[in-house]
């Protein structure tokens, strides 16, 4: 008989485990893009140009120089930062100058932003600098979406196909 009390305690300190864990692994309940917006995610990966350009060592540095390490050249390693920008309706919605990343500053630049529109049709106009440049962009992409409620626009960045592709 006093086995049947203890299993009955168990049995209800688990049941109120698992309705503990079930309440709260369904509330609050998320949404991704509230139902009336559509949302436009912004993501960048690239390394801009080198920050000082290659140069020739002169005989008498090379002389200096162990035998093991003497090359003619000498490139640093330090990446320039990127400039990024993103206009929606002529409307400047972002715009961040970022760093390279990686102890020497030589890996790429990362920005990763999410954005609320409403739907209907929009102008979007991304941009990004990736020189030493100090006015206008080298990459610029201008497209016409159309966005409905709900929806997920991606802006992803790839230096090597020409720029930004929305879709």
């Amino acid at each position: 008989m006093s086995m049947i009390p203890r299993i009955l305690g168990q049995a209800v300190v688990y049941a109120l485990i698992a309705a503990f864990i079930g309440v709260f692994a369904n509330w609050p309940a998320y949404t991704r893009v509230p139902p009336d917006l559509a949302l436009v995610k912004l993501s960048v990966a690239h390394a801009a140009q080198k920050k000082d350009e290659c140069r020739r060592l002169t005989p008498e540095e090379l002389e200096k120089l162990p035998p093991n390490m003497r090359k003619a050249t000498v490139c640093g390693r330090e990446r320039l930062p990127v400039t990024v920008e993103l206009e929606a309706d002529g409307e400047t919605i972002y715009i961040d100058t970022v760093e390279p990343t990686g102890l020497s500053n030589d890996g790429p630049s990362r920005a990763y932003e999410r954005f609320v529109l409403p739907p209907g049709r929009h102008m979007i106009v991304a941009k990004l600098r990736d020189t030493d440049r100090q006015e206008g962009y080298d990459y610029i992409t201008e497209k016409e979406v159309t966005l409905t409620a709900g929806q997920s626009l991606a802006i992803d960045f790839d230096g090597g196909h020409g720029g930004f592709r929305i879709e």
